[in-house]
């Protein structure tokens, strides 16, 4: 890169740094992510990442800006109860994570890109999503919710953003009890921030759960190591007396 080139560029367009690296095709951070194969203006997100063990122990921990989780006085005592009753986990029943779990839960998982959507597929339970890239609409209503939402997505740069919303209530965003309601509305920004690491952002908003938006961080890192892929896994009832003999 000529940097006197550079430097001209900022002194006679009137750009920021950051902004000259961005149209040079460089993150803030120096890193330029692969292109993805079918359109080389955006950045290939593919593999299999995982987030680290703890991540999806308390998003408490991952908070972004403030120390404490924004609940509601009404909301507070529902989270106090279901910490002390871990055993009440959905996950403890095999039911799907929810969003943003599904990233944060201690498996691996695996994003493969197409024109019009992107999957991510958990080695946890078989569960899979799509987030919808082709510019459709949420869905306006969906009776009852989904587990998982309802996720249309864009490219911000580099950034998949995925706007997710029709969640039902009936997952926690963790082991700690942390929990939402059908209004539960989240933003996700998935960026590669360097050959093996992806950043992963969501904003969260729930009216009647939280007094106010909060926002959480954490990395995942890829699996590089020789012929490793997504293995099954047979989830089991913790609460089923059947599965006490497996």
């Amino acid at each position: 890169m000529n940097f006197r080139l550079v430097t001209s560029v900022l002194v006679v367009g009137g750009l920021t740094i950051a902004a000259a690296l961005v149209a040079l095709g460089q993150s803030k951070g120096g890193y330029t992510a692969p292109r993805y194969a079918f359109d080389k203006a955006h950045a290939d997100l593919s593999g299999i990442w995982q987030a680290k063990a703890s991540a999806g122990d308390d998003i408490e921990k991952l908070l972004v800006g403030d120390k404490k989780l924004p609940y509601l006085a009404s909301a507070a005592a529902k989270q106090k109860e279901n910490a002390k009753n871990k055993a009440a986990d959905p996950t403890n029943k095999c039911w799907m994570p929810g969003v943003p779990r599904l990233a944060l839960i201690n498996f691996p998982f695996q994003i493969i890109q197409a024109p019009n959507y992107i999957t991510f597929i958990s080695e946890y339970a078989h569960v899979y999503r799509q987030v919808f890239m082709d510019g459709s609409k949420h869905i306006d209503d969906w009776p009852g919710g989904l587990w998982l939402g309802d996720s249309r997505g864009k490219w911000d740069g580099d950034t998949l953003v995925a706007d997710v919303v029709n969640f039902n209530p009936s997952t926690w965003f963790d082991k700690a009890g942390n929990y939402h309601s059908d209004k539960l509305h989240v933003e996700e920004r998935w960026t590669r921030t360097g050959a093996d690491v992806l950043t992963y952002e969501a904003t969260i908003t729930d009216p009647e759960v939280y007094s106010k938006p909060f926002k959480i961080r954490t990395t995942m890192a890829l699996h590089k190591e020789p012929n490793f892929r997504l293995m099954e896994h047979e989830c089991q009832d913790q609460a089923s007396p059947a599965s006490a003999s497996f």
